[in-house]
């Protein structure tokens, strides 16, 4: 475990890939400050996942640290049929069109009677939503078209668009269509097998692609249930990557377990000069219902070949954690980088950079580390009470930490979105209770065997803070947890306790 003077309270999410497959490379990336690791189910095959899996669980029994794992399913993404190898040009003026039959084994080398090329995607139905005067983005919007004829609804060739932005056409790309409402669901049949093997394997979080209202979340979360019957199904990242999404965005929040402010397709979908506004908005929303919020895409993007990133880079992950981020992501920098220890360490060492000035006492008005769900002590809730009143505490005794029992993380959730900005240790027997309590701003779980009582828990965890330098003796800290220990809702007591006094008892 950390000692105290290097804990981050800013979570840092790594995507695994083939740059970060090994387990001593995993290992590294823990001891740099990775806490959360994404598999990407749009890369790869089972096997690949299960592998990448079994080296993360073995990393982090190496490194004697819990971590969680985030599965990321595909959702509905349009992506361009099979082009040959060297790709299709294409130049401004140019026209192409897209018709309902695949084409396979680049076969695009043939054209239409006009000469323009013939392309065809992964989903043709969806073609059936577009309307002439529809922006067809191809690439991430680096190709850029607008559809100027529309067949009817039986014929073969469907579409006919005029390019505005050229470039070189190649398969697999992504298509982006920001002002058509698509009837696509939102689970595709591929993203069930990845959310039933994702629970099989006992994933910690599963992400959501392209949710467009509530009602896909929704979806996903009956479709948990369904699979997983336990009391405590996989928890649900709703990815805010659409325009429709930023519209609906209140009820997604309501109806997620945390978000993710995915910016690489909102950015190609939405004017990217408004991105930066849409991102602030949303990291407040979360924080008024206190629900987690992830910032991620391109945040130290030129280290996937520098070893340095560029200063917009390290400003943009500094302008997300002092806006109140609970977690950044990085995407390409781990999983395919040159250099993927570098980019841990160099967001760690940002976001260790921004807590160190604004826990320095300096002024923190603009930033989101202040925020707090504002209804919560009126909620009725117990535990969420508690967590109000342990921020009080908190600052008025100047408490190094906060240590807490939290079966289930709910009490660590709560802790952590009450914003007392100091380290909060949260025990548990409960192995995966442990590791999604990862995702929580300021928390750093630890699993042990329950206590007989409070004073036994006290006594337990003293040596545990010196011995890790979380606290030294003298020093204030509060200690929340109830009896009897390890019963879900039992929390209703807080004390506050001194470093070392345990165990002179």
């Amino acid at each position: 475990m950390s000692c105290r003077a290097d804990f981050i309270l800013t979570k840092i999410i790594a995507t695994l890939g083939p740059a970060s497959a090994d387990p001593a490379m995993i290992v590294r990336l823990i001891g740099e400050g990775a806490r959360i690791f994404r598999i990407n189910f749009s890369h790869g095959e089972f096997e690949d996942f299960k592998a990448l899996l079994d080296a993360t669980r073995q990393a982090s029994k190496m490194a004697d640290t819990p971590v969680a794992v985030l599965g990321d399913l595909c959702g509905p993404k349009i992506r361009v049929g099979d082009v040959v190898d060297e790709g299709v040009p294409v130049e401004p003026g140019q026209c192409i069109e897209f018709q309902r039959t695949p084409i396979t084994g680049g076969a695009i080398g043939a054209v239409n009677a006009d000469g323009n090329p013939l392309l065809s995607c992964n989903s043709p139905d969806v073609l059936d939503d577009v309307s002439v005067g529809d922006r067809l983005l191809i690439d991430d919007g680096s190709i850029r078209a607008l559809v100027t004829e529309k067949d009817a609804p039986d014929a073969d060739r469907i579409l006919r668009c005029q390019i505005s932005v050229g470039g070189t056409i190649h398969d697999s790309k992504g298509i982006n269509l920001p002002d058509s409402d698509l009837s696509v669901e939102s689970l595709t049949d591929y993203d069930r097998e990845c959310l039933k093997w994702a629970t099989e394997h006992d994933l910690d979080y599963i992400a959501l692609s392209f949710v467009r209202s509530a009602a896909d979340v929704q979806v996903l979360r009956a479709e948990t249930q369904r699979i997983d019957t336990t009391d405590a199904p996989i928890p649900i990242v709703a990815k805010i990557e659409k325009p429709q999404a930023v519209t609906d965005i209140h009820a997604i929040v309501e109806a997620s377990d945390a978000i993710m402010v995915a910016r690489g397709d909102l950015g190609v979908e939405m004017d990217l000069a408004g991105v930066p506004a849409i991102q602030k908005r949303i990291v407040k929303l979360t924080h008024e219902v206190g629900k987690p919020v992830i910032v991620a895409t391109q945040m130290l993007q030129s280290m996937i070949e520098s070893a340095t990133p560029t200063r917009a880079e390290v400003s943009d992950v500094a302008g997300a954690i002092y806006d109140g981020a609970g977690a950044v992501m990085l995407s390409g920098e781990t999983a395919v980088g040159k250099h993927p220890t570098k980019a841990v360490n160099m967001m760690a060492r940002t976001a260790r950079a921004v807590q160190q000035h604004l826990l320095s006492g300096e002024d923190t008005s603009n930033s989101g580390w202040e925020d707090q769900p504002p209804t919560w002590p009126s909620s009725g809730r117990r535990v969420a009470a508690l967590a109000y009143g342990v921020r009080r505490m908190a600052k008025d005794f100047k408490a190094r930490f906060i240590v807490v029992w939290s079966q289930t993380g709910n009490g660590a959730r709560f802790l952590s979105q009450s914003r007392a900005n100091v380290p909060i240790l949260a025990a548990s027997s409960d192995l995966q209770a442990v590791q999604r309590m990862n995702l929580l701003f300021a928390v750093q779980p630890i699993h042990l065997a329950i206590p007989p009582n409070i004073e036994t828990f006290a006594q337990l965890i003293d040596p545990i803070l010196q011995r890790d330098e979380w606290g030294f003796r003298g020093e204030p800290y509060i200690l929340v947890a109830g009896e009897p220990i390890g019963t879900p809702g039992s929390t209703n007591s807080v004390s506050l306790r001194y470093v070392g006094d345990a165990t002179n008892h």
